[in-house]
């Protein structure tokens, strides 16, 4: 899991990286030719001109120094207004097998060990006397002395070259093997790295939950964003209900400029900056989010080339510090379910970002740059799949009470005193037609509390649409503010379809275990047994639609 996760964000920053590298590259060069030329003509112009003309070159200079810091605000601020149509002329799929560059090799390079040094050249032999100096004993001796003083001379020069073209060919094969070894070290790490993309494929291809929300996390982060937009996300994948739930982490507030342009004041030689009006800041900031949200959901569904994923669920969070308080806090700034089928059949290139999110019946913050947070649809702890222990040799030392293999009466006990303790008053318990359980309990807040109509219901496979039907009619029979139906299992994009825009909250599995845990304190586990059988409803909907479920790892 952890090699998996650092895989992922391996590759997701090395792909961020090269695309922010080259952008920044070009806009620098950009800059730097810009600049370069009118120095260049200012400089060319000045070397005639008096005072007065360059002063006014001058100021020339410093004015298309502005001119570009403008350009570049008007660059940053375009970009922030593109995020979503710039998406939409990139296909987000990543093609694994790409990812398998070949290794970047060191490049052999033994300086001057790779030139061997000349030997030296013999001496010409001293001359011999001549004259009536060959006539003399001495000048013989003197001149045979020489001879072999410069063959002594010649040897140690000859031993000596030796033994440097020795230590030379010495250092460049321990200097080869260094290379080699550098070598062996970077095909080493690349090999690893195939074999987790390998790794990462085949579980892809095999539909294991970890692995395909493995897969859409390095969709999202390998996104080329913006410098200055790094996208952080946590996924959990349900393949109950082939549901993906995001929890995005959204820029903050300062990412929009706060200032509107720059000018040159020629008198005082001075840059001033005129602030971007408030408004203006808070309407780009909400429609960055929105673009964010509509993009990342757009990248999810488009690089889905398998059809894994029915629903996402996507959650945009802020990392801030309150300023009224000084501590740090995470509100949710917006929250948004929707289907495939709703999703794909809007025009993202023809909506605007605000009113899409509306009809897709998002909840959105009324002022994300104040960071008035809502509630998110579902909160990712409750979907963590840490929450849920498919136990396999060890399930039977497991010692956590197993919701599957408790009687109906057990169970109903447990579903009343879940929601006792997370605030609701039960006023009536029954069992159920399919052998789960039915509730009335009422919400004793004031404004917002009411009559809740509860069902719950332990299945193995997906809950049908058909459960989900019954309760809204239940709830309207009763008289009900809400409906609350919990399952063992999950649900379809069918279930979540009807229940988009009602007073209905649909709990799967993982977040009946998850709120038991934080509200009852029972820790406890979900494992049907392998005779288990769920009950038909009326409708004969065993599940939800004709969508295949994808199986438990």
């Amino acid at each position: 899991m952890a090699r998996r996760r650092g895989l992922v964000s391996t590759l997701a920053q090395l792909q961020r990286e090269a695309d922010r590298t080259r952008s920044a590259q070009l806009r620098a060069q950009a800059a730097a030719v810009r600049r370069a030329e009118a120095s260049h003509k200012a400089y060319q112009r000045s070397q005639a001109a008096d005072e007065k003309e360059r002063k006014r070159l001058y100021a020339e200079s410093r004015q298309a120094d502005v001119e570009v810091q403008n350009e570049d605000l008007e660059e940053q601020v375009s970009e922030l207004e593109q995020l979503l149509a710039d998406s939409l002329k990139t296909d987000p799929f990543v093609d694994l097998d790409q990812l398998k560059t070949p290794p970047d090799l060191p490049v052999w390079d033994p300086g001057p060990l790779y030139n061997a040094e000349a030997p030296p050249a013999r001496p010409a032999p001293p001359p011999a006397p001549s004259g009536i100096h060959r006539l003399s004993n001495k000048a013989k001796d003197d001149h045979a002395n020489a001879i072999s003083a410069q063959e002594a001379w010649w040897q140690q020069a000859i031993t000596a070259h030796a033994q440097r073209e020795q230590d030379r060919q010495a250092a460049l094969h321990a200097a080869w093997t260094a290379h080699l070894a550098r070598c062996a070290e970077v095909e080493s790490a690349t090999a690893a790295r195939h074999a987790e993309i390998d790794q990462l494929k085949g579980t892809v291809t095999a539909a294991d939950p970890e692995g395909i929300r493995s897969y859409f996390g390095l969709v999202l982060e390998s996104s080329n964003y913006p410098e200055g937009l790094i996208p952080h996300t946590r996924l959990a994948y349900v393949p109950e209900s082939r549901q993906l739930v995001i929890e995005y982490e959204l820029p903050v507030y300062g990412v929009v400029p706060d200032v509107a342009g720059y000018k040159y004041v020629k008198a005082s030689d001075k840059v001033t900056s005129a602030a971007r009006p408030a408004a203006q800041r808070k309407a780009l900031y909400a429609s960055v989010i929105a673009q964010l949200t509509l993009r990342s959901l757009r990248e999810v569904f488009t690089a889905d080339r398998w059809g894994y994923i029915d629903t996402i669920v996507f959650n945009g969070h802020v990392d801030t510090i309150n300023p009224g308080t000084g501590h740090p806090e995470h509100p949710c700034l917006v929250t948004v379910r929707t289907s495939r089928d709703t999703f794909t059949s809007i025009d993202l290139s023809r909506v605007d970002p605000i009113a899409c999110l509306k009809t897709l019946n998002a909840s959105v913050s009324k002022s994300p740059a104040d960071l008035a947070p809502v509630r998110p649809v579902l909160e990712f702890d409750m979907v963590d799949p840490r929450f849920i222990d498919h136990t396999d040799l060890l399930g039977t030392l497991d010692q956590r009470p197993n919701l599957m293999e408790l009687t109906p009466g057990e169970f109903e006990q447990l579903i009343t005193n879940l929601f006792e303790k997370m605030g609701l008053e039960t006023r009536l318990t029954q069992a159920s037609r399919d052998g789960g359980v039915d509730c009335v309990a009422y919400d004793p807040r004031p404004i917002f509390g009411g009559k809740v109509v509860i069902q719950a219901k332990r299945y193995k496979h997906t809950v049908g649409v058909s459960a989900v039907r019954d309760l809204f009619g239940t709830m309207q029979n009763e008289g009900a503010s809400k409906g609350i139906l919990v399952t063992t299992s999950g649900y379809g994009k069918a279930s979540y379809e009807f229940a988009d825009g009602k007073p209905l909250e649909l709990l799967s599995g993982s977040n009946l275990v998850y709120l038991l845990a934080e509200h009852a304190g029972i820790e406890a586990r979900i494992q049907p047994p392998e005779d288990w059988q769920d009950p038909t409803p009326d409708s004969g909907e065993p599940t939800d639609g004709n969508n295949p479920v994808v199986p438990r790892p």
